[in-house]
């Protein structure tokens, strides 16, 4: 499982009066609401302190030049639950998407041969069919009569042409065998120095998988940061979620290293 995201620390609204007086230098940051009189209004200013946000509330209708009013503009806050909703969205599709390059990791070890026949290692082959591009599996069924053979059946036997052509053009280095039915393939055993080759490959695919990782912890980081930068997040709270982040995408490191380990071990086993 993913280690969770920690939550935000729910925001505290504490309301003093604001003695000084209004300044030109009021960012689109703060938060007016607009008062009865057509030059009033109320002032409301946002800071933050660790984990929550201090807002200071002046009751008192305060005169605004209309020109100052036109410049700054009325900027609605963003509400808890928006922030919530945003901070949910990246967490969600961090997960996602490492989830994701997992599978892709997965797929592509499984596409490489070992010693023993399995019907992954074809599905990443395509076939040219009817003028299209199709993935072998989906026109035809893939099995094992045994642990150093496959057997291609397809749906439509008019394909059996495209299909052994697909086979031989990819780098399985097996020849198909087609009877005008089926194709049977037998698995040549393996020599030590294309084990040690293919197991250059895995390697590859899985620092690939890393690097995938990385980069969307990086972007995840990143909306983090522009959240920071609206006010919407406090600093200790991209402390907070970078922490778990980290989590998370360490988690998913040791996962790749586990299929590694594993794929690694069935190359070099004879």
């Amino acid at each position: 499982m993913a280690a969770p995201f920690s939550t935000t620390s729910p925001v505290r609204s504490i309301f003093t009066p604001i003695r000084s007086p209004l300044k030109s230098s009021l960012s689109h940051s703060d938060c007016f609401q607009k008062g009865h009189g057509s030059g009033n209004f109320n002032l409301y200013s946002l800071s933050s302190a660790a984990s929550y946000t201090i807002v200071k509330l002046s009751s008192k209708p305060i005169a605004v030049n209309p020109l100052l009013r036109k410049r700054v503009g009325i900027v609605r806050c963003a509400t808890i639950e928006e922030i919530e909703a945003e901070k949910s969205s990246i967490e969600k599709e961090a997960k996602e998407k490492m989830e994701k390059t997992i599978e892709t990791v997965r797929m592509n070890f499984n596409s490489i041969r070992t010693g023993r026949a399995n019907p992954a290692m074809l599905d990443k082959v395509e076939v040219e069919y009817y003028g299209t591009p199709v993935s072998l599996k989906s026109i035809a069924q893939i099995s094992t009569p045994d642990s150093s053979s496959l057997l291609v059946q397809p749906y439509d036997k008019s394909s059996l042409k495209a299909i052994e052509k697909a086979i031989v053009n990819s780098d399985l280095g097996m020849t198909p065998n087609n009877d005008g039915e089926v194709i049977r393939m037998s698995l040549p055993q393996l020599t030590s120095e294309r084990r040690k080759e293919f197991s250059k490959i895995v390697a590859k695919q899985a620092e690939e998988g890393k690097v995938a990782v990385r980069n969307i912890r990086r972007d995840a980081l990143k909306a983090y940061e522009k959240l920071q930068k609206e006010k919407k997040l406090s600093e200790d709270n991209v402390k907070d979620l970078s922490s778990d982040l980290q989590k998370l995408t360490d988690e998913y490191m040791k996962k790749i290293d586990s299929l590694f380990k594993q794929k690694e071990k069935e190359l070099l086993t004879v």
